[in-house]
């Protein structure tokens, strides 16, 4: 199905169901999608602007544009406990955006940049809590610099070359991630669950925080060895 001509902008699409539709230089401004369904669905070029997707499904959907090398744009849109499964959205940009309780699964965001994307919600006056979830993703490239997510989940990603510097991943788990070559000055780790993953090239020595990491004992030599601690067998 052929949407490209349909005008987005400002419309009340609350519980929307779309599946196998195609959507191209699209501009979604100020469209209601909460509680939306979309199914093998492709937007290529698309620009979600102060877009409501709160609680919006897409499902093996397709963003990216090979051709440019672009992905989809969301800005001051709100995405709080959207689910994308299994979507590819390379080079995504997300910009000052509300993300809390977004769950990414299988997905391929390769070369995404979060910039100032809020991932916490303030509950009453001072208790705020923060989630999200990143599970089994392609976050190679990405920018997650300065991104606020503490005890959320990003098992089995790929972070390899991703920057996360300045970034809160303290009591993440991180089990089974790839963080090959990824940038880490001041992020902070504290309490972090690294055991299983890719973990050469992390140098403690720049971490904002470590208290508490969680590694295993064959991480562990290569850790110190990088930073240039001779370790031995017992």
């Amino acid at each position: 199905m052929e949407l490209s001509g349909f005008e987005w902008a400002e419309r009340d699409l609350t519980d929307i169901r779309l599946t196998d539709c195609t959507v191209m230089d699209a501009r979604l401004s100020s469209v209601i999608l909460q509680n939306a369904r979309f199914t093998r669905c492709r937007f290529v070029r698309c620009r979600f602007a102060h877009a409501d997707l709160r609680e919006a499904l897409f499902d093996h959907c397709d963003f990216a544009d090979p051709d440019s090398h672009s992905g989809p744009q969301f800005a001051f849109s709100r995405l709080d406990e959207a689910r994308f499964l299994a979507c590819d959205l390379s080079f995504a940009d997300v910009d000052r955006s509300s993300l809390y309780g977004v769950a990414f699964e299988a997905c391929n965001l390769r070369g995404a940049r979060f910039h100032k994307a809020d991932f916490s919600r303030a509950f009453g006056g001072k208790v705020v809590r923060t989630a999200a979830a990143f599970t089994s993703c392609n976050l190679e490239l990405a920018d997650l610099s300065d991104a606020s997510l503490p005890g959320c989940d990003l098992s089995r990603s790929s972070l390899r070359e991703a920057d996360l510097t300045g970034a809160d991943l303290e009591g993440c788990d991180m089990t089974g991630c790839d963080l090959f070559q990824a940038l880490i000055s001041g992020c902070k780790l504290a309490r972090a669950d690294l055991r299983e993953g890719e973990l050469s090239g992390v140098d403690l020595t720049v971490l904002g925080s470590l208290l508490g990491m969680k590694v295993t004992a064959s991480q562990q030599y290569g850790l110190l060895s990088d930073i240039g601690i001779d370790v031995r067998p017992d």
